[in-house]
This record gives structure tokens, C-alpha cells and sequence, in this order.
């Protein structure tokens, strides 16, 4: 599945100028309670110590929209992370998408899963891992459209709200990167 990015339409690396925009959208899923188990806003001086922290494989990816007249101009942005430090696990990955919620079910964050997708080619994972609320059922559909399957649920793994929360582990396995 590849998708071409309209010309209204840019993904780039972020840099610590988005980290306040990046941090405004995630907080408005941190509010939401519906996609992270994070509980506290996080700042932009945060999000950009997750920029600095980052490895060579690694990225924080942003979409911006050019029609936009006001900044910021970033309508979403997508996360690549190590899996774990242990080299083992090396050629494993953590991927998440985020849009402003006015953004949503408009294709935008399926042109940042398939960048996502492409630069973890680039950076040469073969497993790319996702975690997604199990009750969350768009999200994790939206992950199978990319080729992500279910491996497991972890029962009761978050605790929000006075109640317990699932999470479904998802993967995509990449056959065609060479390790």
C-alpha cells in the first residue's frame, strides 16, 4: 500500500520548533483518555527532551498542511522508537500515529503510518510493534489496513479513570528488510 502525499501535504523530521504543537495534539489524547495511558500533560520543553534523546533509528515525524494559514501548521505526528535497549530486540520498534482530534478520518494519519512504515525500511526494523487500547476498535482496524496483526491482549496491563485497561499488542513484520 503506498500512498502519495498531496503537495498541500509535507512530512518531515521534527524539530524542537514543533515540540510545542506536538505536545498540544498528544494532550489532546492524554485529555481524551482514549489512545495513551500517559495522565499527565506534557510540555514542549518534554517533547523536546524525547527529540534530543532519540537514537540514529529513531524519528519523530510531523505532517504539516500548507493551506493552513495560521501556525502551526503540523496536523499530526508519528512516533518510531526502539523497542528496548537490549541489543537483542535491535531490529524491533515501537510505532504510534497522533492527529489533532478536528484532523481525524481524513487520510492524514494513513499517509503518516505508511512514512512510518517506509522510514523503519530505511532504519532497517523487522518487527514493528504497536500498543493500542483494546476498546479503541478504529485505531486498531486502521493498523490492519497496514498489514499490523493482533498477537496478544494484555489483560488489565493500565489502571485509568478507577477502571482497568487492555491493551492489544499489534505487529507488522517487515520480510522484505534485510538485517
Amino acid at each position: 500500500m503506498v500512498y502519495d502525499v498531496p503537495e498541500v501535504l509535507s512530512i518531515r523530521d521534527a524539530t524542537n520548533r514543533d515540540a510545542s504543537v506536538i505536545a498540544h495534539i498528544y494532550n489532546e489524547s492524554i485529555a481524551a483518555k482514549d489512545s495513551t495511558l500517559d495522565e499527565e500533560s506534557k510540555t514542549a520543553e518534554e517533547i523536546q527532551g524525547w527529540i534530543a534523546g532519540f537514537n540514529g533509528r529513531e524519528a519523530l515525524l510531523v505532517l504539516e498542511d500548507s493551506r493552513l494559514m495560521n501556525a502551526p501548521r503540523v496536523i499530526g505526528w508519528g512516533l518510531i522508537k526502539r523497542y528496548t535497549e537490549r541489543t537483542g530486540y535491535r531490529f524491533c520498534c515501537e510505532t504510534a500515529v497522533y492527529l489533532r482530534r478536528s484532523m481525524v478520518r481524513r487520510g492524514y494519519g494513513s499517509l503518516l503510518k505508511q512514512a512510518i512504515i517506509e522510514r523503519c525500511r530505511q532504519y532497517k526494523y523487522h518487527h514493528l510493534h504497536a500498543k493500542i487500547f483494546t476498546e479503541n476498535i478504529a485505531s486498531i482496524e486502521y493498523n490492519k489496513r497496514f498489514g499490523y496483526e493482533i498477537v496478544g491482549i494484555q489483560k488489565e496491563i493500565g489502571y485509568q479513570e478507577g477502571r482497568w485497561k487492555d491493551v492489544t499488542i499489534m505487529q507488522l513484520i517487515l520480510t522484505d528488510v534485510e538485517t
